[in-house]
């Protein structure tokens, strides 16, 4: 727990929660750094199967805190994290994306902006029919620089990225399910995102992590390589405990029970 993100676990699952109820969570630069540092803690964790992501109070996120963009230095590149390509800013959204469990957002009230991009990060994303969406930077003379166009490639088209990053108007989630930054819709979307995160943790950690690391091949693998990839995941898979545990489950007519990964 922290000051702007906090998160418990419970049976394999994250339930993970931007914590600045009172701003609508609201991204300054202490959120985007808590969202970095919780997704790293969560992702080295070895009884986290599935994280579920969500906000507090009345809104998913409205996006970055207009009152802190005043401290970002005029013509500098933000810091690396680490070693990778994305920056610090950008890792707060693309750290759930490159993290080893899948990740469901839980998406109500608004996602605009810096809080778009961040749901977009979710492997999978739940929402209520009447939230309101929105790539919203142009109306404030930027551009989405939260790994939101990285995020996007693949789920919607071209055009429809185009469309709304330049006029950057406001869509309700029912229109996201049609353009596909939204999974499916929900009348508790948390709720759901929680059935759905503990579905996903009884199965192998093993081959859910295999699984979406592969998925995450798919934007920009050669398929010779996807294909070799499929080849060196499912090997491991077939010499693994939890592969020969699902073949003993099944002979003796029960449910498996899989051990975490070392």
């Amino acid at each position: 727990m922290n000051e702007r993100v906090r998160y418990v676990v419970e049976g394999g699952v994250a339930d993970v929660r931007l914590s600045r109820p009172e701003k609508l969570n609201a991204c300054d630069p202490a959120m985007l750094e808590a969202l970095v540092q919780t997704a790293e803690e969560i992702g080295q964790r070895r009884d986290v199967r599935c994280v579920v992501l969500s906000g507090e109070g009345r809104a998913f996120s409205v996006g970055v805190d207009l009152g802190s963009l005043g401290g970002r230095e005029p013509g500098r590149l933000l810091p690396r994290w680490k070693d990778g390509p994305a920056n610090r800013a950008q890792q707060a959204a693309y750290g759930w994306r490159a993290m080893p469990q899948p990740v469901i957002a839980a998406v109500h009230g608004y996602a605009f902006g810096a809080g778009f991009q961040i749901m977009l990060g979710a492997d999978i994303r739940i929402s209520a029919a009447d939230a309101q969406l929105s790539i919203m930077e142009a109306r404030w003379g930027l551009v989405p620089d939260v790994a939101g166009i990285a995020l996007l490639r693949g789920l919607v088209r071209d055009d429809v990225v185009r469309e709304l990053t330049y006029t950057a108007r406001r869509f309700d989630a029912a229109e996201g399910v049609q353009l596909g930054v939204i999974t499916r819709l929900a009348v508790d979307p948390h709720a759901e995102a929680m059935a759905l995160a503990r579905t996903i943790a009884a199965n192998s950690p093993d081959a859910v992590r295999a699984g979406k690391r592969l998925i995450n091949l798919m934007p920009d693998a050669r398929t010779e390589e996807i294909l070799v990839a499929e080849s060196v995941e499912q090997t491991v898979l077939m010499a693994s405990a939890n592969h020969r545990e699902t073949v003993v489950a099944a002979d003796e007519k029960r449910p498996p029970v899989f051990v975490d990964p070392t």
